[in-house]
C-alpha cells in the first residue's frame, strides 16, 4: 500500500480480532514511530509496548473511551520526556505508529493520554522515571470490522491559498 492509499484508508478502529501481531510487525511499527519528525532533534520519545491480557484490562478500565484496549492483541504507550515540544513530538510518533500499521494492514486506534487525569497514573503502571509524560495509547490489532468511514470536511472548505 503506497502513503497516501494509508494516510486515505486509515479508520480509528475499536473491534478486534483474537489474531495475534507478529514481533516483527510490532517492532517495525516502533521504529517508524522513532522516525517521527521531532523538535530540535530532542526525540523525547520511549514507547511501551503492552501484550499482557492483564496489563491491557488495568490499562482499559483506568480509561474514560479506551476500553477496546482490552481486546486489542497489543498496546503501543507513547511516553515522552517533558521537554518543551514534548506534546507535538509525542504526537508525530503516534501519527507514525498508526499509519504504519495500516500500511501492515492492521487497525489501530489513539487513545488520549497527556491532557487526562488517569495520565500520571498510567505513567507510574509502566514504570517510566519521573518526568515522562503518557501521551497517548495506540491499541493495535487486526480489525474485526474496518470501522466507520468518517465523513470529512471537504478540500474546499478547509483549503486556503495565500491567506485566510
Amino acid at each position: 500500500m503506497d502513503a497516501i492509499e494509508v494516510l486515505q484508508k486509515r479508520r480509528s478502529i475499536r473491534k478486534y480480532t483474537r489474531k495475534a501481531v507478529s514481533r516483527k510487525d510490532i517492532e517495525t511499527i516502533v521504529d517508524c514511530g522513532r522516525l517521527a519528525a521531532t523538535a530540535r532533534n530532542e526525540q523525547p520519545w520511549e514507547f511501551v509496548v503492552v501484550t499482557d491480557a492483564k496489563m491491557r484490562k488495568t490499562l482499559a478500565e483506568i480509561t474514560e473511551y479506551g476500553k477496546f484496549i482490552a481486546d486489542a492483541p497489543v498496546c503501543i504507550c507513547v511516553l515522552c520526556k517533558d521537554t518543551k515540544y514534548y506534546i507535538e513530538d509525542g504526537s508525530a510518533a503516534t501519527e507514525n505508529i498508526m499509519l504504519a500499521a495500516r500500511a501492515l494492514g492492521l487497525g489501530t486506534c489513539w487513545v488520549a493520554g497527556d491532557k487526562k487525569p488517569y495520565a500520571g497514573k498510567v505513567a507510574k503502571i509502566l514504570g517510566a522515571p519521573e518526568g515522562y509524560k503518557l501521551v497517548s495509547f495506540i491499541p493495535i490489532g487486526h480489525a474485526e470490522d474496518l470501522g466507520q468511514n468518517c465523513t470529512k470536511r471537504p478540500l474546499g472548505e478547509v483549503l486556503h491559498w495565500e491567506k485566510f
